[in-house]
């Protein structure tokens, strides 16, 4: 027998008395997961866990990009977990756009990767969680219920190489803004991968005064290669506005119009 579309009025009453308040499935207490990774042995073995606890339902899965972004917003899931690297996009990538359009849905990344900086990318996206697949199979359940509560979840391991990688850069932009302006052009000069010489010449100024600054500037940001300080340059680049009287926005005196540094 056909059930009985609720007149609008009646759709209300429900809302209003909490009937809809978790309108993705019939049990409240069951959490609705929906697993994305690329390896098809890992999708399996990860819905076999969880599958494995009477509160969570694997109610879908994908290997791509597109197709996970299209059924999470079709099925909206509680949980979503994302594997962080995809053929064609990223879990973040996901994690940002469906949040876009529907905040409720969690994103949880489970990755092999613990680079900070896809940690505090996956941050910045809006993910709640952030494991590694090495973690235990009890210790990922609880994870995913924790996330679905409202919680957060963060790989200790990662986690404290967040915090050091954040100290560090707020230590750096202290440093950045003490410098005079020809050291921060010499500075993200350095970050564009030209050697002393070639700083020499775009500045007018003598090798060796340029290699005198370059180990200056290495020493003061507590740094050993120059690939750092490049790799340093990218991420303040990508700092919020605080950075904005440390890093030049566009191109000074002795470096080329239309031309951007770092």
């Amino acid at each position: 027998m056909p059930r009985r579309a609720l007149r609008p009025q009646a759709c209300q009453e429900a809302a209003e008395s909490g009937l809809f308040a978790h309108n993705r499935g019939v049990d409240k207490k069951t959490i609705r997961v929906y697993l994305v990774d690329d390896h098809e042995i890992v999708r399996r073995g990860v819905a076999n866990l969880l599958e494995t606890d009477d509160e969570i339902q694997v109610v879908g899965q994908a290997g791509s990009a597109s197709v996970a972004l299209r059924e999470i917003l079709e099925l909206r899931p509680d949980v979503a977990i994302l594997d962080a690297n995809l053929g064609d996009g990223t879990g973040v990538d996901i994690c940002r756009e469906m949040r876009a359009v529907d905040p409720t849905i969690k994103g949880m990344i489970l990755t092999s990767y613990d680079d900070p900086d896809a940690i505090s990318a996956a941050i910045l996206a809006g993910a709640s969680g952030y494991v590694l697949k090495r973690i235990e199979g009890n210790s990922l359940i609880s994870g995913i219920k924790l996330v679905a509560g409202g919680h957060s979840l963060i790989d200790p391991t990662v986690a404290s190489r967040v915090v050091e990688q954040m100290e560090l850069q707020r230590k750096s932009l202290d440093v950045i803004s003490d410098l005079t302006p020809q050291q921060r052009k010499i500075f993200f000069l350095i970050a564009e991968g030209m050697t002393n010489r070639q700083i020499a010449e775009r500045l007018y100024l003598a090798e060796k005064t340029v290699k005198n600054h370059v180990t200056g500037l290495l020493s003061r940001l507590g740094l050993q290669h120059r690939t750092q300080a490049a790799l340093l340059a990218v991420r303040l680049r990508g700092t919020e506005s605080s950075t904005a009287t440390a890093l030049p926005s566009t191109p000074g005196p002795g470096i080329d119009a239309g031309r951007r540094v770092g």
